[in-house]
Parts: structure tokens; sequence; C-alpha cells
């Protein structure tokens, strides 16, 4: 195994993928069952790859130009958790169901444009074996990002924070990344 092949997909993955603790950490946050949040991310990701691979190999799965097209995913659930958050505002707190699988997917697949335009490039230049060891190194640091998010979600002052303005932060962030994404459309 190509150790410098491991280190480029540390850094590849590190780079593009730095906004996901943010968002992990909101999921978990809210969420009322951690392994739907990590089967998203999961699910979200291996759609991520499995683009990439696709693009890599010349078959496009999309057009790179409508690749900022995914920034409508974020950007409606963002109105969504927006809207709802304001039509319960003089409510009692309920239970809170948190992000379901297809949420927490659609989320990460939308926020990973960069990925595919970064990883495609990547696997059309490398072999069958380097693009293996790209995909595994990127699943385990799939699972390191998941522990880095709830990490932060689970500190004492993160938690209360999220708590108390989750609810208002994540449809911020989902519109802002859907805003960025779609602004690549320009």
């Amino acid at each position: 195994m190509d150790l410098a092949v491991i280190g480029r997909a540390v850094v590849m993955f590190a780079v593009t993928n730095v906004d996901d603790v943010v968002l992990l950490a909101l999921f978990f946050g809210q969420a009322t069952r951690r392994s739907v949040v990590v089967a998203g991310q999961y699910l979200g990701f291996a759609a991520i790859l499995l683009a990439s691979v696709l693009v890599g190999l010349g078959a496009g799965l999309l057009p790179e130009h409508l690749l900022p097209l995914l920034g409508v995913v974020p950007l409606a659930l963002g109105l969504r958790a927006a809207w709802s958050a304001w039509r319960d505002r003089d409510d009692e707190p309920s239970v809170q169901t948190g992000p379901g699988l297809l949420a927490v997917a659609g989320v990460t697949l939308a926020n990973g444009g960069d990925n595919v335009g970064v990883y495609a490039p990547v696997f059309a230049v490398s072999g069958t074996a380097d693009t293996i060891v790209y995909a595994a190194v990127f699943l385990v640091l799939v699972a390191v990002w998941c522990a880095v998010g709830l990490f932060v979600a689970s500190r004492p002052v993160v938690g209360r924070a999220l708590t108390r303005w989750g609810h208002v932060l994540l449809p911020v962030v989902l519109i802002g990344i859907g805003v960025l994404i779609l602004l690549d459309l320009l």
C-alpha cells in the first residue's frame, strides 16, 4: 500500500469536508438517534464517491456545470426548517425527532459538489488500486468525522447552545450552504 496515496487521501478529505464537522455537530445536537446521522452521512458520501468515480471514468453522472444545482437540496431543507422554527416559535418545546436519514444524506451529497470536483480528476488519473485506496481512506475518515461531530455536539457548552439555538442555527447553516453552492452557477 502506497503511503503517499494514503497521505493525499487524508489531505483531500480533510480539505473538502472541513465544513461537514459543523453540519454533523448540528445534526447530532438535534438527533434522537445518532445512528441515523451516521447512516445518512455514509449514504450521502457513498453517492459522492459514486459520482466522483463515474465522472472520473468519463461516464459523467452530471455535467459539471449542473453540480451547483445540488445547492437546492440544503436550501430547501434550510427553508423548511426555518419555516418550522418560525411556525412553532410560541409553542412549548416538543420532543425533537431530529434530522432524517435522507435529509442528512441529501445535505451531505449537496454539500459534496466540491468533493466531486476535486475527487473526479484525481480518480481519472489514478489507477484502479489507488482509487480503491482513496475510497477506503475516505470511508474510514467519514467515521472519524462523525466522531468529531459527535464530540463537538456532546460538549456541555456546545450541547446547551445547540439545544437552545440549534433550531435557528441549522436553517441558517443549511440556507447559507445552499446559497453558496448555487452561487457557483454564476
